[in-house]
């Protein structure tokens, strides 16, 4: 089974909806290669690990939560890049990102998903008025320990998470941005959250958990962001019958 390049970005477009998100790199296809497609690789970063993997298994096209192009970097393709961009140029390798768009969507995007692994109910965003909001909010059904939330992370992400505790005792609500959305916790503050979950920490984000008493947990960029482009992989597949690999390149980031 196989599907042309443009068939792949006009389900990608028409589910992730990029034209509706202000983002900071192109989101669709950002490098083209050949078609017609028959085997896709996902992952969460296109670095060159990634794209060495999708040659030694002779995929078509590779789709990534974090791409190329990124707003305020050079815009001259050498060094890394430059080997990057030729490699997949050299194996006539399709290269799609979405970022943004894959944050948010409803159900296959990476705080959709972060979600589900939680078991977190009561799912709204965060910043009410922003129908494209990045930060959302739920529940703890019947509520949870700040140390059962500390082992419930390592589990589900496999790694353990940087906790500065705050002066609670259960947790039942919460908020979370996978990725780097440490920059919402003081949000996630003022509205009472109990705790507030993403993947990085700044060196005033612990101040911010401490003085405004919310616990607050560093999952890991990588960690917390591995699920959205899985599931689409795996949307992918379903939908248009090509053979889809998600592979998992380590980074404790």
């Amino acid at each position: 089974m196989s599907v042309s390049n443009s068939q792949l970005l006009e389900l990608l477009n028409s589910l992730l909806k990029p034209e509706q998100v202000k983002d900071y790199c192109p989101n669709g296809l950002q490098v083209e290669g050949k078609t017609p497609i028959f085997k896709l690789v996902t992952g969460v970063t296109a670095s060159q690990a990634l794209i060495n993997h999708a040659v030694s298994i002779n995929a078509d096209a590779i789709l990534v939560h974090h791409g190329y192009f990124w707003s305020g970097e050079s815009p001259c393709i050498t060094g890394m890049k430059r080997k990057r961009i030729q490699t997949l140029l050299h194996h006539n390798i399709n290269l799609f990102a979405y970022h943004l768009p894959l944050d948010i969507h409803p159900t296959l995007g990476n705080n959709a998903q972060l979600a589900k692994l939680l078991g977190i109910v009561d799912i709204t965003p965060l910043q009410r008025n922003n129908p494209q909001s990045v930060v959302m909010q739920g529940k703890f059904a019947g509520g949870i320990s700040p140390t059962e939330l500390t082992h419930l992370l390592s589990n589900m992400l496999t790694k353990t998470p940087l906790h500065e505790s705050a002066n609670k005792t259960k947790i039942e609500t919460v908020a979370w941005c996978t990725g780097g959305g440490q920059s919402y916790i003081e949000l996630a503050a003022e509205k009472g959250i109990d705790a507030y979950i993403t993947g990085e920490v700044s060196e005033q984000t612990i101040h911010t958990a401490r003085e405004m008493n919310i616990h607050f947990y560093a999952a890991g960029h990588h960690a917390t962001e591995r699920y959205g482009v899985k599931a689409l992989g795996e949307y992918i597949q379903q939908e248009l019958g090509i053979e889809t690999v998600f592979v998992d390149i380590d980074n404790p980031a």
